[in-house]
């Protein structure tokens, strides 16, 4: 097992962590290194999806275009055209500024836009979540699915099998019956056991008729709408985009259905070549990432050059915060520049161990003058987003840990916009009112039972 864990790619940390696991609970080890820390050969499990990849984003960067976006920089975003290029260059996403974005804050408001739009489709709907059940919201969203598809409407409903392993095979038998297009990413066997649990599709994405878009965290589930009592409110961020950038989301879900259902379809006839050139004036990049064969953490560098670019403040909202020596020592590195780092995560976990490995990462860089508050004890915080300095603002699925940025499939929506990052700078201050703000004082006199989980987390933390 050990000559195993030495011949996979993966970090010092995590090596260092399964060794750990291994010797000090050998049994329950095996087992959990089985399901949870066996690397799997990514040159087979990815070729196709690299071949994909390339075949489809070949049209969406051409190099000679591409050096014209400079000349259309407004002067408040030409500072951030070494950003917009890295992450073009680095995962074809072209830079589009005819969009218009909205922000949700409070399920409520975003289900009730999203089940409009849904109802306002006339030629398509591709809709992919990570958790999609068929509970009460769910039907909901099923019976609006169904009506369009009555009306002639071709839907594509593409879902996670881990996380939506509560979709009932009644859902899926309904839907597939009106006419419905499913598609299960990395099916599970005998709907509990997966080989794949480490490879999640985490994206949430939801393009109609390539006129408008969703992306964001939230899952489509009534947990979402505060309905669960173990989590209480549930305070996430979604986005709805109006322009250019919708075909890129677009795109992205093709690619995601093509490697998924293997379906022989004409993307091209999906993209939308007469988009109101006036929708707004938010600079956009759609930006993906995923364990391909690249070893490239996409999100994660935006996230850096973000961090390296801000000069006032940066704000931070994530449900876990487990951090790499790059973005720990980038954050750090901010700190003492000056910077106003403020980290919002949530007051109670989700997932315990993954908590305190958050709250151990929290406290560190307390040391160096970041401010770290806790989220509403009534409530749970899975936002994930990422602002500086009245310029630059991240709205996704990425979380700001190890898990999202090197297993898991994600997208976000970097996007340039002064007004943009100024609203969310603002729903950040309103959230604190709601938090508690962990001092230094605090976190040295906190209990030793938290002490302790935070020491056996951290040292999992690579491998959660």
């Amino acid at each position: 097992m050990l000559n195993l864990i030495f011949r996979e790619r993966r970090s010092i940390d995590s090596t260092v962590a399964w060794i750990l696991i291994l010797t000090i609970v050998p049994a329950a080890g095996f087992v959990l290194y089985i399901v949870f820390g066996r690397r799997m050969n990514k040159y087979n499990m990815f070729k196709l999806k690299k071949e994909e990849d390339e075949k489809l984003k070949s049209r969406m960067l051409d190099s000679s275009d591409f050096l014209q976006y400079f000349e259309k920089f407004e002067p408040s975003i030409v500072e951030h055209k070494d950003m917009i290029y890295s992450l073009a260059t680095l995962n074809s996403s072209p830079y589009t500024t005819n969009n218009k974005v909205s922000i949700y804050t409070d399920g409520n408001e975003f289900f009730d836009e999203l089940k409009l739009q849904l109802k306002k489709a006339k030629k398509y709907i591709h809709i992919e979540f990570y958790i999609f059940k068929d509970d009460e919201i769910g039907n909901e969203i099923l019976d609006i699915l169904i009506n369009k598809i009555s009306e002639g409407v071709e839907v594509r409903l593409l879902y996670d099998t881990v996380g939506s392993r509560l979709l009932s095979e009644k859902g899926i038998h309904r839907f597939k019956k009106a006419g419905g297009k499913i598609g299960a990413f990395f099916p599970s066997f005998l709907k509990i056991i997966n080989f794949n649990l480490n490879y999640r599709n985490h994206r949430k994405i939801v393009v109609i008729d390539g006129e408008v878009g969703f992306v964001g965290g939230f899952n489509v589930g009534d947990e979402y709408l505060g309905k669960d009592p173990k989590f209480g409110y549930w305070r996430d961020t979604h986005t709805k985009i109006i322009g250019s950038a919708v075909n890129d989301l677009t795109l992205r879900f093709m690619m995601d259905w093509r490697y998924t259902t293997h379906e022989d379809i004409n993307f091209t006839k999906y993209l939308n070549d007469d988009i109101n050139p006036y929708n707004g004036n938010t600079g956009i990049q759609i930006v993906s990432s995923g364990p391909d064969l690249s070893e490239i953490d996409e999100i994660k560098y935006g996230y850096l050059k973000m961090i390296q670019k801000s000069r006032k403040y940066i704000y931070i909202q994530s449900p876990y915060l487990i951090l790499d020596s790059s973005l720990l020592d980038a954050l750090k590195i901010a700190c003492l520049s000056g910077v106003d780092v403020r980290i919002m995560i949530p007051s109670k976990p989700d997932h315990p161990f993954v908590y305190w490995a958050s709250y151990s990462y929290a406290g560190e860089l307390l040391k160096f003058g970041a401010k770290i508050y806790t989220y509403d004890k009534n409530a749970f915080l899975h936002s994930k987003t990422v602002v500086i300095d009245d310029s630059i603002c991240s709205i996704g699925t990425a979380n700001m840990d190890i898990r999202s940025f090197e297993l898991n499939f994600e997208v976000n929506a970097f996007m340039y916009c002064p007004d943009i990052a100024i609203k969310q700078k603002e729903i950040f201050e309103a959230d604190i009112k709601k938090c508690i703000q962990v001092t230094q004082e605090m976190y040295d006199n906190r209990p030793q039972i938290i002490k302790f989980k935070e020491s056996i987390s951290r040292l999992l933390s690579p491998v959660l």
